[in-house]
């Protein structure tokens, strides 16, 4: 996270242990009303993302240099394979 993108906020814990997210901190992760947020948790500090957001990075992380090892590392190669599989069915 960049300086300029660096803030803090404060919420209030409730009775049930809920928190209400501050709207500049929603705004920043991107999530509203029915979002879902993967919470880490790292000694005493807390991270939070969006849930949407972190499963696509982690995806992206997992299928780095797939593309690679399989061989496809062109346009032609891709097309080719795309017109494999178009063929077989």
């Amino acid at each position: 996270m960049a300086a300029a993108d660096t803030f803090t906020d404060t919420a209030k814990v409730m009775a049930k242990g809920q928190i209400t997210i501050p709207k500049d901190v929603r705004e920043a992760l991107g999530v509203s009303a029915g979002s879902r947020v993967n919470v880490i948790v790292e000694g005493d500090s807390v991270r939070m993302f969006n849930s949407a957001v972190f499963a696509m990075r982690a995806l992206q992380q997992d299928m780095a240099g797939e593309a690679e090892r399989a061989g496809l590392d062109s346009e032609e190669a891709v097309s080719g394979l795309v017109k494999s599989v178009r063929d077989q069915s």
